[in-house]
């Protein structure tokens, strides 16, 4: 849990705020309030109405499920649903992914949650996934220990020294977001990783990486280099789907591209 349910509404209000880095006139000229009232609304003189917080809280890019916990610290009920995402009221949502996932391929594409376990994937991420240690692929697969962990694909990312920073970075702007005690923890775990050997050879980059960074794996086929786009649902009112993330691999350089379609089974073709 990412803020202690034993705090005030205030409190909360005022570490969210924080934590944008706003001031309590930014905020009020964000919400069109005075800055008065958003002072006593920390201060515990007001009594936010749930209109009010839930106001507040969308101006301040509280996520769904920080939203229900201020609502329950405000006296009120929570509002956002969690439903699994087998549940036949996400079924339309669900069908989406698994159509933007199969049509991707041969290209890798998978589907994450808030921590970064693996929800869904297609069948080309199984590629990548090659020689990993067993008991990484373990449900549920954290993305983030797979890429960085010594046994995962750490050893077979040939630009790892480049690679590593700017995942542990997205990680680190995560947590700046959600103040997320589980990612908190996994960020430590993946800084704690014994450090590998720089390689002795590294290949070139693709033109690509003078705008996006490629990760670039080494299989038994060749080199593959890869950049992604990741993709959210748009205001979503489920926290399930609220903290779903699609990314997507697209080939930087023609040869990873003709490579990925040599490799991929034709039944994953047609």
């Amino acid at each position: 849990m990412s803020i202690a349910q034993s705090q005030t509404v205030g409190s909360m209000l005022r570490e969210w705020r924080q934590r944008r880095r706003m001031s309590q006139l930014d905020l009020a000229v964000e919400a069109e309030v005075s800055a008065k009232h958003v002072s006593f609304v920390e201060t515990g003189r007001a009594a936010p109405s749930r209109e009010m917080l839930l106001h507040l809280a969308q101006q301040l890019a509280i996520p769904l499920r920080e939203r229900n916990m201020l609502l329950v610290a405000a006296g009120y009920a929570p509002i956002f649903p969690e439903r699994p995402l087998d549940d036949p009221a996400l079924e339309l949502a669900r069908q989406a992914i698994e159509h933007i996932l199969g049509g991707h391929e041969p290209y890798p594409a998978l589907a994450v949650d808030r921590h970064w376990r693996l929800v869904a994937a297609n069948r080309a991420v199984a590629l990548l996934l090659a020689g990993v240690a067993p008991a990484l692929l373990e449900p549920p697969l954290n993305v983030m220990r797979v890429c960085l962990h010594p046994d995962g694909l750490a050893p077979r990312i040939a630009n790892l020294d480049q690679v590593r920073p700017h995942l542990l970075e997205r990680l680190r702007q995560q947590i700046d977001l959600t103040a997320d005690a589980e990612l908190i923890a996994l960020l430590a775990e993946l800084r704690g990783y014994a450090q590998l050997p720089p390689p002795s050879h590294t290949p070139p980059a693709p033109l690509l990486s003078s705008v996006a960074l490629p990760v670039q794996f080494r299989t038994e086929a060749g080199l593959l280099s890869l950049f992604s786009t990741t993709m959210v649902f748009g205001t979503p009112v489920d926290i399930t789907l609220s903290e779903l993330a699609v990314e997507l691999f697209f080939p930087a350089d023609a040869a990873t591209a003709q490579l990925l379609w040599r490799m991929q089974p034709p039944a994953a073709l047609g």
